[in-house]
């Protein structure tokens, strides 16, 4: 089984990357930070004006820790990748699937299905245990209107019939995303889901920690020969990591959500760490993304009991399993993707 490594985060200002014999070495304003080797490494993101020497970026190649570059606010902005591993055949059967219609949309609905899945699971959670503090029967709800948009996905739907579920479904959720929120309301007041940009606070959060997850499952999915650019649900478009973003369907509630209503219910982030643009974009400030950063290394070091496998599995290492499990779909060992339902 692979081992859960971890991801570098660099977000001070002119800092400077370079290698030094089998390591990263970090420096800033002249001095040397930081010094980690590479093979404990997992992953490297940069945010804002962090450079990174050419040989660096060769050997973090080689060892296949993948390097994403990010704006200071956490826009994705290019990724470093060394070759393409795994086996051609891989790539070209999923290339087939991805162009047969009916193909994509059973990967699709298996993908789909699992978000739902994982929403009711958040919306039942957060009734269980702030019933009396939330809307309990707006909660309840909203769980049935995603379980009945659940129970309507069917095999001889097309593409855009399951893309019609999938955003009935999130409506329903996230129409009741703010009852999940129970603490610092007023700073953390939620209306509906806002992405470029953000136009508040928990939207900032949630855009935040999307991008994170989106690091981890592209590259998850290039260590096992997979092409992230081409996915079935989230059709090709240029600079756009479709199969990727299929795959951070099943993640976001479980991991994402859950972690942004942690972090504001449990008030590690307030208020005063966002600020408003005249744009009407919302930022973080440093502080504040470090403290995100912290919460999402220590959620994924922690275990979860995966259903399929059958085995307890880090959740950094979820997205490593899914990535294995829809390769051996598309070669065959398996009659369907099986995705990532949270229990």
């Amino acid at each position: 089984m692979k081992h859960y490594l971890n991801t570098l985060y660099v977000m001070t200002q002119g800092t400077y990357l370079r290698k030094e014999g089998e390591c990263v070495v970090v420096e800033a304003n002249g001095e040397t930070k930081l010094r980690v080797p590479v093979h404990t490494l997992g992953g490297l993101v940069c945010f804002g004006n962090v450079l990174c020497s050419p040989f660096l970026l060769a050997h973090c190649a080689e060892n296949d820790v993948g390097v994403s570059f990010l704006s200071e606010h956490g826009r994705f902005l290019a990724g470093v990748r060394g070759p393409v591993s795994g086996n051609v055949l891989l790539r070209r059967e999923q290339y087939h699937r991805a162009d047969d219609d009916v193909c994509s949309a059973q990967i699709a609905m298996a993908v789909i299905a699992a978000k739902l899945a994982n929403c009711r699971t958040v919306l039942l959670r957060a009734l269980r245990d702030h019933g009396e503090t939330a809307n309990a029967a707006a909660l309840r709800g909203a769980a049935d209107e995603v379980d009945r948009q659940a129970r309507t996905l069917d095999v001889k739907l097309g593409l855009d019939e399951l893309r019609g579920i999938e955003g009935a479904g999130a409506h329903a959720y996230f129409g009741v995303f703010d009852h999940l929120i129970v603490a610092q309301k007023e700073a953390f007041a939620f209306a509906n889901r806002s992405r470029r940009p953000p136009l508040d606070n928990v939207n900032a959060l949630l855009s935040f920690v999307y991008t994170l997850v989106m690091h981890d499952v592209r590259s998850a999915l290039e260590c096992v020969g997979l092409d992230p650019q081409v996915g079935c649900l989230h059709r090709d478009r240029p600079g756009r990591p479709g199969l990727a973003l299929d795959m951070m369907e099943e993640f976001r509630p479980f991991l994402a959500d859950r972690l942004v209503l942690s972090l504001i219910n449990l008030r590690q982030v307030n208020g005063k760490g966002f600020k408003k643009a005249e744009t009407g974009a919302v930022t973080m400030d440093d502080d504040s993304r470090k403290q995100v950063l912290t919460a999402y290394q220590t959620r994924k070091k922690e275990t979860i009991h995966h259903p399929f496998i059958d085995e307890d599995v880090e959740i950094g290492l979820l997205f490593h399993v899914q990535a294995l499990l829809l390769a051996r779909h598309l070669r065959g060992d398996l009659d369907g993707y099986p995705p990532f339902i949270w229990k």
